[in-house]
């Protein structure tokens, strides 16, 4: 616990003035209860402590590594797994080893996202559905993807020019919108008779997992590990920045499903710009502390208190 005082609303508008209005000009010290951002603000376990303490720093050959890809391979179920520092880390890779030229349509974007895909000479092309872009639309799952937008640009383009769909759980820009498991599929399917890659942003895929176990009675019954393996598999492969639902401080990790070819070219970009392929630029401790919140995150009490407290705090 943080002992963080109290302020007058006087003080607060005084601070608020002083900072040019600007929330990320304001001091910490002045914000008694913050919203702007989950990314590595989790507080972690006395678990996670404890494995952070007892791990082995190693640059080739850390047990913490090797126990983060068996994990991810269980959570996620793709092949490949390689950490990084944090999910702009993994995005930088993906998008120099799958983008020449061509378009990456998305639902919505993420700001780091778009930038790496534009710099690799991608064009963003957005294929949410409407009702996302409407605020006062009560639809449940804002974050799928219209599947006649990506029809269209296929159909004017050809699927060739297509690097691969970006496919974000919980869309962040949409006010963290669940995708549903019948849109996922969906996309999935089309994407593979087309010969096109789908990668999902899945820095909130537990949120989005839970989102399913309670909104969609076929899975009211299903565990969120299971849920999450299902929305998995409808895809090529992932970007995460594990500061989220994997409940660190520090992290990331790019998955993929089975393609060795990317896979290599990968790895190459993250001995260049990351660092060793068994830390990605992280400490030993840091990647320990990372498979032991990716294990916690699945914990049905813990992210059915995550989502409904900020369901009732909303309310």
């Amino acid at each position: 616990i943080e002992y963080i005082g109290e302020t007058t609303e006087e003080q607060r508008k005084a601070d608020a003035k002083e900072a040019g209005y600007n929330t990320f000009l304001l001091k910490s010290k002045h914000v008694a209860i913050d919203f702007l951002t989950d990314s590595g603000t989790s507080a972690q376990s006395t678990d996670q402590w404890a494995e952070y303490m007892t791990a082995v720093e190693s640059q080739a050959t850390s047990d913490s590594y090797y126990e983060l890809v068996e994990i991810l391979q269980r959570v996620t179920g793709y092949k490949y797994i390689i950490p990084t520092h944090q999910g702009r880390a993994a995005e930088h890779i993906m998008s120099q080893c799958l983008i020449k030229d061509g378009f990456v349509p998305g639902n919505m974007y993420f700001t780091t996202t778009k930038l790496h895909q534009e710099m690799a000479g991608g064009t963003f092309a957005d294929i949410i559905i409407d009702e996302a872009h409407d605020t006062q639309s009560t639809f449940r799952w804002k974050g799928n993807v219209d599947l006649n937008k990506l029809k269209k640009i296929v159909d004017e383009h050809g699927a060739d020019k297509i690097s691969y769909i970006s496919f974000e759980f919980s869309v962040n820009l949409a006010g963290g919108q669940p995708v549903s498991m019948d849109n996922a599929k969906e996309v999935y399917e089309y994407c593979e008779a087309n010969n096109i890659y789908l990668m999902w942003d899945a820095t909130r895929c537990v949120e989005n997992a839970y989102m399913i176990k309670k909104y969609d009675k076929r899975y009211h019954d299903t565990s969120i590990q299971d849920i999450l393996h299902e929305m998995f598999s409808y895809g090529h492969g992932c970007t995460v920045s594990s500061k989220k639902d994997n409940l660190v401080n520090i992290g990331g990790f790019l998955g993929i499903k089975d393609d060795e070819v990317f896979f290599e070219k990968a790895q190459a970009m993250l001995r260049t710009y990351e660092g060793s392929v068994t830390n990605g630029g992280l400490s030993s401790a840091d990647v320990a502390v990372l498979a032991q919140g990716s294990k916690e995150m699945l914990d049905f009490n813990y992210i059915r208190n995550r989502v409904e407290q900020t369901h009732y705090l909303g309310n």
